[in-house]
């Protein structure tokens, strides 16, 4: 199989690496597209993939094409790709915000995937929604399934519009996970702890109350409760964040995170 990568920030480098380390493609068989010189050099240097420009001729006969520059870059690098695309090569894009009928007209190209991963995909432990052109077969929809689990599980939606929530809530989901964990190391900075305990503390509490959840036959709000004892310690920050509406206020946010996912993909 031949793979060209379109765009080798991070995120290409993500999957270049999960695609050698599955075996699903050769050293010589990946091809790394990037624009910038220092790049360039860069990734000549960590030997992963053979490094050229758009106009290679190598690219043309790639059967998949990652398309993971930033979405600002897109309009420099469109019609160069749509010179080269040939109408079987499957296209997979991990643009934010780039609807799959903007990029069929402007590559002039049938077959796109559009696919929305967040950060842990970088451990392979992420989670990436995808949405498919109409042209899409089943089996080239389990194909995709097959390499972005490369990097964490899949979830595939029929309706494409459902990526803005998933651009809100796992895309962006990382952050607000952060933004309470940081929260809770400030507390314990306050309470008396060097930052170093207090971060040792919250990981560890984060990393076990994961692995219950996970495994735990129990609902959240069962989950809840067999920490929060009546009258207790627990209860007595539940009642905090309830009066204060922090419930409420997470919920809006993460909605005014779709919010400006549709605008940005408008």
């Amino acid at each position: 199989m031949k793979i060209t990568i379109a765009g080798c920030g991070n995120m290409g480098l993500v999957y270049a690496r999960a695609f050698l380390r599955y075996n699903i493609v050769k050293k010589e068989n990946l091809l790394l597209v990037e624009k910038n010189e220092q790049r360039k050099e860069e990734l000549q240097k960590l030997d992963i993939g053979k490094v050229v420009t758009m106009n290679d001729p190598a690219v043309a006969e790639s059967e998949l094409v990652i398309l993971s520059v930033k979405p600002q870059d897109f309009s420099e690098i469109a019609e160069g790709l749509a010179n080269i695309l040939k109408p079987a090569t499957l296209l997979v894009s991990i643009m934010a915000g780039k609807k799959i009928t903007l990029l069929q007209k402007k590559l002039n190209h049938k077959n796109i995937v559009r696919a929305m991963p967040n950060s842990p995909v970088e451990l392979g432990m992420g989670i990436t929604g995808f949405s498919v052109s109409e042209s899409i077969s089943m089996e080239q929809i389990r194909k995709v399934e097959n390499l972005l689990g490369t990097t964490g599980r899949t979830v595939f939606f029929e309706d494409e519009n459902l990526l803005d929530a998933v651009t809100a809530l796992s895309g962006s989901g990382p952050a607000y996970f952060y933004y309470i964990l940081k929260s809770m190391i400030d507390a314990g900075k306050e309470m008396g702890f060097d930052e170093a305990t207090s971060t040792l503390l919250v990981k560890q509490t984060m990393l076990g109350a994961f692995h219950l959840f996970n495994n735990a036959n129990k609902s959240l709000d069962e989950l809840i409760q067999t920490v929060a004892s009546k009258g207790g310690t627990t209860e007595a920050a539940l009642r905090t964040f309830n009066d204060n509406n922090v419930n409420k206020f997470l919920i809006e946010g993460i909605k005014n995170a779709e919010k400006r996912a549709k605008e940005l993909s408008e």
